[in-house]
């Protein structure tokens, strides 16, 4: 019989012979130990990893609106000496008003949003309407624009009319369209255009200015307008053995710290004609700057099963990497990466250039291959 039963009998036989005695209270049961299963452990890291992204997150943000704060108090302050004069720093507001954001001065507000993104700019113009045409003013958007554009910007009549009838302002206008439109620069040598988020430059060079083997002269190549194409002609590959393609662009072309990719856009000769050789997980691509190679990746540009059952391992393929296939483009075009060159590499390469190349490592007959250009784009 178990204790905690027996002292409360005893308990009740003394009050009946009229002895008082207080039961003692029934012991509290132990507490059962609920075992920490497998969906329990998920759960809780699921929770530590939410609660670290939130620390995260609110720690960026406070970031983000300390450097937005002392930029508008610098803007506030350099505003105040120059209505000032220098004396008083200016006026003093009268007792009872505050003074909002959205009361200040056009030239703080544009000075403020300045230091900030195209995108945020945009963003912001959706506030209120001091905010507005802050957000759309030329201070702000000359800001965005590279320093060349002058030379690769479109006419201000072009400009205003991709403005909407003169009701943005001109240097929002000439942004946008640089972004909508690639232009043609060098005497059609080249194309360039802004990615619309960052406002950094994107160029895409024509297979006439890149690299191709010439191997049997003019019967390897077969120059010939494209329908879908950007420049004049393309290149067709007719019959070569060895295949091996260069772009290369001055790093101090590309826009400061911001790091690039290069991609080669290609297509594919008509059923009619065929291709050959495209198949075999046997190519590679390279990208170097200041003569050091950054970047190299396997890649195949018409993956075929049949075909790279044949393939028995040459290069980065052979060796177990991870074969790349390339990306169809909205264009009509499709898209190879070649690789990526941080912005640090960018900066050190300094007069030199930045290099991507695609090269098929095996000998043997190829054609079909239709290149049109070779692009460097920022990595968003």
């Amino acid at each position: 019989m178990e204790p905690a039963y027996v002292s409360t009998l005893l308990a009740v036989d003394l009050h009946l012979h009229g002895l008082r005695c207080t039961p003692p209270p029934l012991a509290a049961p132990r507490p059962r130990r609920v075992p920490v299963t497998c969906r329990r452990r998920r759960a809780i890291y699921r929770l530590a990893s939410r609660a670290r992204l939130a620390s995260q997150v609110g720690h960026e943000l406070h970031r983000f609106s300390l450097s937005l704060s002392l930029s508008l108090l610098r803007s506030i302050a350099s505003f105040s000496m120059a209505s000032g004069g220098g004396g008083g720093g200016g006026e003093v507001a009268e007792e009872g008003r505050t003074t909002r954001v959205g009361d200040l001065p056009e030239a703080c507000l544009a000075d403020v949003i300045a230091l900030t993104s195209p995108r945020d700019a945009c963003r912001l113009a959706a506030v209120s309407p001091s905010f507005r045409a802050a957000a759309e003013s030329d201070a702000v958007w000359d800001r965005f624009l590279p320093p060349d554009y002058r030379a690769i910007a479109p006419l201000p009549a072009a400009a205003a009319a991709a403005a909407g009838g003169g009701k943005m302002r001109m240097k929002k206008g000439i942004y946008l369209g640089l972004c909508d439109k690639p232009v043609p620069v060098d005497d059609g040598s080249m194309m360039v255009w802004l990615e619309k988020e960052s406002g950094a430059k994107c160029f895409a060079l024509p297979a006439r200015k890149l690299s191709l083997p010439w191997e049997d002269g003019e019967f390897s190549w077969r120059w010939t307008p494209h329908p879908l194409s950007r420049f004049e002609e393309v290149a067709q590959l007719v019959d070569c053995t060895c295949l091996d393609i260069y772009g290369r662009l001055p790093a101090a072309a590309l826009t400061p710290a911001t790091p690039y990719a290069a991609y080669l856009v290609f297509g594919t000769a008509a059923a009619a004609e065929g291709h050959r050789g495209l198949s075999f997980p046997d190519q590679e691509t390279t990208v170097s700057a200041a003569g050091r190679v950054v970047a190299r990746h396997a890649v195949c540009l018409r993956p075929d099963d049949a075909e790279a059952r044949k393939f028995r391992g040459v290069g980065l393929a052979g060796a177990g990497v991870p074969v790349r296939h390339p990306a169809r483009r909205g264009d009509g075009w499709s898209e190879m990466e070649l690789g990526r060159v941080a912005a640090d590499e960018v900066a050190g390469a300094g007069g030199e250039d930045v290099v991507a190349s695609f090269e098929v490592l095996g000998w043997y007959p190829k054609r079909g291959l239709v290149v049109e250009c070779m692009e460097f784009r920022p990595v968003v």
